[in-house]
């Protein structure tokens, strides 16, 4: 794939994802200047000393004048403000992005406030992440090998779509491409299914009289189990509402796999047990290899 070289980049929302973007961009020579977008100037302070982003701004609008890419990557939630902004003062051909979680709210996003540019607007979702946010999270290399979801409009041009899948490659990321309802239906099963569960686990081990006691004998498989459970709050409940009716399907199935768990358990049938075990555990098993 053809790389393709941009002269202004504005990443609004200066953490991780969108300063790691920035940073692999720097290292591969692929982008003029990065000006950094957030709310709090002490992590835009952090970008600059880091060298993450060139210039720091607070007002999305100021700094998208000019732009030739603007990459969203705020929690879904902000989306639709940070739109509303930008909107009329958005270069007629500067190609807008993001990095959200979910697709099918983003996309209507795009069609309220772009609905004249929507050629230029490309819906993405890096698969990477971190439980550390903010710029000092930031760092070269995180999406090498990681898959980067692009869901294009039906408007959307070509063009854009081939830059913005030129500059992730870039990245060294692996592309895939679906359309934003099936993004999300995906998604729901495989990511945000299993935070609302490591959650919920955590918090009913945190309702339990001895719950000190339960944390102070933890090992290796409860840092497994709740390792996700330690992500943003402010996101995840975006993500949760965002897309709730997936995870409504998903969250219905698993409490039928689980009344299925206690009704073999409470039977004493281990026979049984053993079989869902293991046919879990052999997928589990080779998975990733």
């Amino acid at each position: 794939m053809s790389q393709a070289r941009i002269g202004k980049l504005v990443v609004i929302g200066t953490g991780l994802i969108g300063g790691s973007f920035a940073l692999d961009l720097k290292h591969a020579g692929l982008v003029g200047e990065v000006v950094g977008v957030g709310r709090s100037r002490g992590n835009l302070e952090r970008a600059l000393q880091l060298r993450v982003i060139d210039r720091a701004e607070q007002d999305a609008a100021r700094a998208v004048e000019g732009a030739d890419l603007v990459l969203l990557a705020t929690p879904v939630g902000q989306m639709d403000a940070v739109l509303a902004a930008i909107a009329p003062v958005l270069p007629r051909a500067a190609i807008v992005t993001d990095a959200g979680s979910t697709k099918r709210d983003v996309a209507a996003l795009y069609r309220r406030h772009l609905a004249d540019t929507l050629d230029r607007c490309v819906p993405a979702h890096p698969i990477a992440g971190s439980d550390l946010s903010g710029a000092a999270a930031a760092r070269y290399g995180l999406f090498d090998g990681r898959k980067v979801v692009l869901c294009p409009l039906a408007e959307t041009a070509a063009a854009s779509r081939d830059t913005v899948a030129a500059l992730w490659a870039a990245c060294g990321a692996r592309l895939v491409e679906l359309a934003p309802e099936r993004h999300d239906a995906v998604f729901a099963a495989v990511s945000h299914l299993p935070h609302l569960l490591a959650f919920a686990y955590m918090n009913s081990v945190l309702d339990r009289a001895d719950a000190d006691t339960c944390l102070a004998l933890a090992a290796s498989g409860f840092r497994d189990f709740t390792r996700i459970a330690g992500s943003h709050p402010e996101m995840w409940r975006d993500i949760a509402l965002a897309n709730r009716d997936g995870l409504l399907a998903d969250l219905r199935a698993f409490r039928t796999e689980l009344d299925a768990l206690i009704g073999k358990l409470d039977a004493c049938d281990g026979d049984a047990l053993a079989e869902r075990f293991a046919r879990a555990s052999a997928v589990r098993a080779g998975w990733g290899k």
